[in-house]
């Protein structure tokens, strides 16, 4: 029932929505935060996320068959002049390569947004960098042959669900010029940070989009269809769009905005998470990244955005599609304050100090708020 509407499954299954001005977070959402998770941002210190720090999003169910991939195989078909069915052994005699990308959810920031869109309620964890190892997505299709009257790549991923009354397996497309691109270079990836990929991040088989928002790296990928006209699946003319208003049609998610991160600094409070420092130099360090272009400046902020102070950057290190280190350092005095960091890339994008507002909460890349205290002089309490 792939794409379906099924009048019983519309009774319980919502459309989108906006949560009323005085509307807390809802059981239904906390039950999402609670089965997804970000990446704790002390983990910005690794240069390679651990793929149990690392951000997961499962739209439905992480699929059964994932715990059993002696029977997986993965269909070429469509628009292509061989058709191939791959089981696992097949795929991995295909050279490998392994690329260092980070990656990010289309929604991160969705929850500081208002009025604030009803779905995942993310803050800005929602990332994560790590080494993904497999078969080049061109490579594949170099070796089936893709027509010339193809347009598009359709990936279909094993897990299935019903969303705003649509019964579905998730997919998502990418142009043929995307899907054939070596630079970035798409994989069809089985293993992460050198071992295989765990259950929740895709295993035995997922998408891996440079540079691209989580929602095109399908995982627990089965099969990749090459059609002659636009896919017009949920996830990408529905679901995962800019747009306004309900009946706005908006325009495709794509390409991850430019984005800055800082490790907090000092030690936290356990409930408000508001960090403890003493007075004096405080060393500052976050990540930045961008889909779009190149990071090429971090601006650092201690007085609520009133200020910008250029951070340095580390020097690229090879790894095109993965994040930079930042780092700066603050003179802490007594009082409180709120610290920010703001990413600009080579394209001139930068981060915005208004929220950039949309219906689903898509792309909100508005600078981070670190709230810190620092402790009188004298305050040897803790």
């Amino acid at each position: 029932m792939d794409g379906r509407r099924s009048g019983d499954i519309a009774g319980i299954s919502a459309p989108g929505r906006i949560a009323g001005p005085a509307e807390g977070i809802s059981p239904e959402e906390l039950a999402l935060a609670a089965r997804n998770h970000g990446m704790p941002l002390e983990a910005l210190s690794y240069d390679l996320t651990p793929a149990g720090l690392h951000y997961v999003l499962v739209h439905y169910d992480i699929p059964a068959a994932a715990g059993d991939t002696g029977a997986w195989t993965l269909s070429v078909d469509g628009r292509v002049r061989t058709p191939l069915t791959l089981d696992l052994a097949a795929l991995r005699s295909f050279p490998a390569v392994t690329h260092r990308v980070t990656m990010e959810c289309a929604g991160n920031g969705r929850a500081r947004l208002k009025p604030r869109p009803v779905s995942q309620p993310w803050l800005v964890e929602a990332v994560g960098t790590a080494e993904w190892t497999g078969v080049p997505l061109r490579i594949l299709l170099a070796e089936c042959g893709v027509q010339p009257d193809a347009v598009e790549a359709v990936f279909t991923g094993a897990d299935h669900g019903v969303e705003r009354g649509v019964e579905q397996d998730y997919q998502r497309s990418l142009p043929v010029a995307d899907a054939t691109s070596g630079d970035p270079e798409v994989l069809v990836a089985y293993g992460m940070n050198g071992g295989p990929l765990p259950p929740q991040h895709g295993c035995p088989l997922r998408l891996v989009v440079p540079g691209w928002y989580g929602m095109a790296h399908v995982k627990w990928l089965r099969g990749i269809t090459l059609v002659d006209t636009p896919f017009e699946g949920f996830q990408q003319k529905v679901a995962y769009r800019y747009k306004q208003s309900a009946d706005d049609p908006g325009v495709p998610v794509t390409r991850i905005a430019p984005r800055a991160l800082m490790i907090p600094p000092g030690f936290p409070d356990f409930m408000s998470r508001t960090r403890v420092v003493r007075p004096g130099p405080v060393h500052l360090e976050g990540r930045a990244w961008s889909g779009r272009a190149p990071v090429t400046r971090v601006d650092v902020s201690w007085d609520e955005g009133d200020s910008w102070h250029e951070a340095g950057l580390d020097p690229p290190d090879g790894h095109d599609w993965a994040w930079r280190r930042w780092r700066a350092t603050w003179t802490a005095e007594p009082g409180s304050h709120v610290l920010s960091a703001r990413a600009t890339d080579a394209s001139g994008d930068a981060q915005p100090v208004d929220q950039p507002w949309n219906r689903g909460g898509f792309g909100n890349n508005l600078v981070q708020r670190v709230a810190v205290h620092c402790l009188p002089a004298d305050d040897a309490s803790v």
